[in-house]
């Protein structure tokens, strides 16, 4: 099994024709990942690495014959919103957002709707997931021959609010033999899709998962929520938890953003210090060190 991605998904990207949409188009294909088609208005007709371009979702949809699983979108923030609209309302449930610097409110109502409808956002200002040999959505570890090296199947599924240190996570848990179940870069902003705690029950539902990792950073809820996840729902995943960005908590640093838009410490629950309290208090297990996560990984799954 695996989380949000198998061998049979299709997806396609909003943006196709754009450089870097170009670049992660070949890289998600060599992979073996099943991109169907490509949306850039007044492109129809044209062809990126061998992939047909469609001026809307709806086109591409019927060409397909039958539903498209997901969307990679690319396209500038001022035409993100739209993009993602879009795809909601044709039927795509799985939709990873790239683009960054997203204004928050453009980010909420696609939340908004994909709630309303069903569909899971990965981003905004993300790498996307991917699931070792299988599929990957999105540039998550780049070019297909260095992915390959970083992710091995394995039995940890990892999430990230930094795209790098999903790729830094995962390459450290297979060389240490233990390898990635889904890798999931959640992204950085402030609003983003998909939280810890509401990516949580794909990874318990998932046989091959047998623990979780998670990177983190000072700013935001998400930690909160896991913690308070993970203890109403009696989760069977241990997880351990990468903290980054203690230094944070000097008092000169309180309000400042670093980093991520996300990271943004607005008063003392939002601290490395008292996220790292609350993690430890639902039973998570907190490093700061990244050649630490795979010991203490064993030492969980062990347990």
């Amino acid at each position: 099994m695996s989380v949000l991605l198998n061998r049979d998904t299709t997806f396609i990207v909003q943006g196709i024709t754009g450089r870097e949409a170009i670049n992660l188009t070949r890289e998600c294909l060599d992979y073996g990942s099943k991109i169907v088609g490509g949306v850039t208005p007044g492109r129809k007709g044209r062809e990126v690495h061998g992939v047909p371009v469609f001026d809307t979702v709806a086109q591409a949809v019927e060409n397909h014959g039958g539903p498209i699983d997901g969307s990679v979108v690319t396209v500038p923030p001022g035409f993100t919103k739209d993009a993602v609209l879009e795809a909601i309302e044709n039927g795509i449930k799985l939709i990873v957002i790239v683009t960054e610097r997203i204004p928050r409110g453009d980010v909420a109502q696609m939340v908004e709707l994909a709630d309303l409808r069903g569909a899971r956002i990965i981003g905004p200002n993300c790498l996307g997931l991917i699931v070792p040999e299988v599929c990957k959505m999105g540039g998550i570890g780049g070019p297909a021959k260095d992915a390959a090296k970083s992710y091995e199947p394995g039995v940890i599924g990892v999430m990230s609010r930094s795209g790098g240190m999903t790729t830094e996570i995962s390459s450290s848990l297979t060389a240490a033999g233990l390898g990635v179940s889904t890798a999931i870069s959640i992204g950085g902003d402030a609003i983003i899709g998909s939280t810890y705690a509401e990516l949580m029950p794909y990874f318990e539902a998932d046989e091959q998962t047998e623990a979780i990792v998670i990177y983190t950073e000072p700013g935001g809820r998400m930690e909160a929520q896991l913690s308070e996840w993970v203890q109403e729902n009696n989760s069977r995943l241990p997880i351990v938890a990468f903290m980054a960005g203690k230094f944070m908590d000097e008092d000169e640093m309180q309000g400042m953003s670093f980093g991520h838009a996300g990271t943004i410490v607005e008063g003392k629950e939002d601290s490395a210090t008292e996220k790292i309290a609350r993690l430890q208090a639902a039973g998570i297990t907190v490093v700061e060190r990244i050649d630490e996560i795979p010991d203490a990984v064993k030492e969980k799954i062990a347990k």
